[in-house]
């Protein structure tokens, strides 16, 4: 029992820490700070310019944004580990493509632009659409192909969609995005919206020809749409000076301006996008090249180690990882302490696993739902009962 005792903490330390973790809870959890003071902060690495002026490196911010920042960027690397072990664990099935270490895309894009503008991309989509307004249960509720996830547990993985925001989903096919993108940016300009549509895809699919068609269309036309090229450097397991003769991503445009980006930086993500929605509202397309990296493999059926070293994801991790460059700015502008921080990490976890156990809870979709929302009504074919043995044909 003395041994016991001697453990417990002081009461001094306990007053400590309460007071701390009370302050943490009032510095993220609702982040109405009125401190409307505006802090220049310089991108970590310049902008690197194609046909276009590259924006300054300096970038206007405020606590509030730093600290809203370092909040979403918690949140998705939690949800991506958390992803990892569910699926070690057989409650994820098919496919999965994780998106840790390339958070500041996500982050950064949706500081620099509304709810009103589009995105759609690939199959790396849950941070995307967590970005885009989404929440944590209707995430693993859609991965564990539950009822309750946003695609009802029909999608997977690949396919989270947000109707309500502007989020045109993840998609499984390299590429095809891309020209599903410059429709949606074609139908922004022929209703005059103002908006613009974020069209993202990786350096795997840098060398599809639907790219480069879909670009010529969107150049001819002057549509309102932003190619983001989310260079990861490594395809499906392929470097990516071995798949492309010119891996410079935002040059490939060739007549269409491109800006080449730290991706691993959330304030330079979100200079470049806001520079890039400037542009294409009045000049029709850009490319955006986000020079960033994945800690994972190129899905979970990849180690991602036997294409290049532990010691190269180590160094990245330690060099230029986004949520590390946010604590730093954070810590260096005194807007919260480094056990602050800790403290919030903390409640993250506990907000993922709770999130977890209740899509756990959620059940798996009726059988019924096999049929639904696979044709429009009253085109292709129709299932009439439960038992399936009644079937209709309604086209010739």
């Amino acid at each position: 029992m003395a041994m016991a005792a001697s453990r417990l903490p002081s009461p001094s330390t306990l007053s400590s820490s309460l007071s701390r973790l009370l302050r943490t809870s009032r510095l993220f959890s609702s982040l109405s700070s009125d401190d409307q003071t505006v802090l220049n902060v310089e991108t970590s690495v310049p902008f690197t310019g194609h046909k276009c002026d590259p924006p300054p490196r300096t970038v206007d911010t405020t606590p509030k944004e730093l600290l809203g920042f370092f909040r979403d960027l918690s949140v998705m690397r939690r949800m991506e580990i958390a992803a990892d072990s569910l699926y070690k664990a057989k409650l994820i099935r098919g496919f999965c493509h994780l998106y840790d270490g390339q958070e500041a895309v996500a982050v950064g894009m949706e500081a620099a632009i509304t709810r009103r503008d589009a995105i759609i991309t690939a199959y790396r989509d849950h941070c995307i659409y967590l970005g885009r307004g989404g929440d944590l249960v209707s995430v693993f509720a859609e991965l564990m192909g539950r009822r309750d996830g946003c695609s009802k547990g029909k999608g997977g993985s690949m396919h989270l969609y947000k109707k309500d925001a502007q989020f045109y989903g993840g998609h499984g096919i390299v590429g095809a995005q891309i020209p599903l993108g410059c429709g949606i940016a074609f139908a922004q300009k022929y209703s005059k919206e103002g908006t613009v549509t974020f069209a993202l895809y990786g350096d795997g699919a840098a060398n599809q020809g639907q790219l480069f068609e879909a670009l010529n269309m969107a150049a001819l036309w002057d549509l309102p749409v932003i190619l983001v090229c989310e260079n990861n450097h490594y395809g499906m397991g392929t470097a990516e000076w071995k798949a492309s003769k010119s891996p410079a991503y935002y040059k490939r445009g060739d007549f269409v301006p491109g800006l080449k980006v730290d991706g691993m930086d959330a304030l330079a993500v979100k200079q470049a996008c806001r520079f890039a929605k400037e542009h294409a509202l009045k000049n029709g397309p850009i490319i955006l090249e986000m020079d960033t990296y994945r800690y994972h493999g190129h899905s979970m059926s990849d180690p991602g180690s036997t294409y290049r070293t532990r010691d190269e994801i180590s160094g990245v991790r330690q060099e230029r990882d986004p949520i590390e460059r946010i604590r730093k700015l954070i810590l260096s502008h005194e807007l919260a302490t480094a056990p602050e921080l800790k403290d919030f990490e903390k409640q993250v976890r506990k907000e993922v696993d709770a999130a977890i156990a209740k899509a756990k809870e959620s059940p798996m979709p009726d059988p019924s739902e096999l049929f639904t929302n696979v044709y429009v009504k009253g085109y292709g074919v129709e299932a009439f009962g439960a038992d399936r043995k009644d079937l209709k044909g309604v086209l010739p």
